[in-house]
């Protein structure tokens, strides 16, 4: 049973996580079934662009804890949309968490709901957001991302805008979707595709000179003490030890 549900409309593949039963979190199974879907859609000349989406209120809740990816197999899925020859837009509906930033980041365009809340909530449970930092660092306001790596705190969809994790914001996604994917379908596939290696080099530059050491050190804090108190404290519904 795939984690990923595929439709099609007009040139655009629509790709939705679809594990309501964890809020959609990067377990080692969704994340191979959204590369599998990635890669299809990414050989077929008959998608001009992929949008990115979820079913349930979260778009991601972050790492599965009980069945964690490798932090390769996630590299190499942020990877992956960075290069895909389509663009890849997300759509957004509801909550971000952790590693779901990571998509967005990855993600050519982000669009979310006025509904939608973020938190980078690594730093809560005894991690880091380390691999994500890949698409993260060289797309996003570097104060902002200082201010809610550090802090974990949730901040809104105007303030996820203003930092750069998203392209725009709206009551009404879809309408603010339509003219992206209009002027997507309106473009020359070549053209696309080199437009977009134009866009990432920066992007797939922070890949080739930081994944091995992020890779590193995500196992190793993953691994670690604090990690393990973090981890138990957010399934057993309490604070850490560390909180004061």
């Amino acid at each position: 049973m795939t984690l990923i549900g595929r439709t099609r409309a007009r040139a655009v593949e629509t790709l939705s996580l679809d594990s309501p039963h964890n809020r959609n979190a990067l377990s080692a199974a969704l994340v191979a079934d959204l590369a599998e879907a990635l890669t299809d859609a990414g050989k077929d000349p008959g998608v001009r662009a992929v949008v990115l989406t979820h079913t349930g209120n979260t778009f991601s809740a972050g790492a599965d804890l009980k069945d964690p990816p490798p932090p390769e197999a996630l590299v190499a899925l942020l990877r992956q949309i960075v290069e895909l020859p389509q663009p890849v837009v997300a759509r957004v509906t509801g909550h971000v968490r952790a590693g779901g930033l990571g998509l967005l980041a990855a993600c050519d365009i982000a669009v979310a709901s006025t509904e939608a809340t973020f938190a980078f909530t690594e730093v809560r449970i005894g991690v880091a957001p380390a691999v994500i930092s890949l698409p993260l660092l060289p797309r996003a306001d570097p104060r902002a991302l200082s201010r809610y790596y550090l802090t974990g705190e949730r901040f809104d969809a105007a303030a996820a805008t203003t930092a750069g994790l998203l392209t725009t914001h709206a009551d009404d996604v879809d309408s603010a979707l339509a003219p992206v994917l209009d002027g997507l379908r309106r473009s020359a596939p070549d053209a696309l595709a080199e437009t977009k290696r134009l866009l990432t080099t920066r992007v797939l530059e922070a890949f080739e000179r930081d994944a091995a050491g992020l890779t590193a050190l995500s196992a190793r804090l993953f691994s670690s003490p604090q990690a393990r108190e973090g981890m138990t404290a957010f399934l057993e519904r309490r604070d850490p030890a560390w909180v004061v």
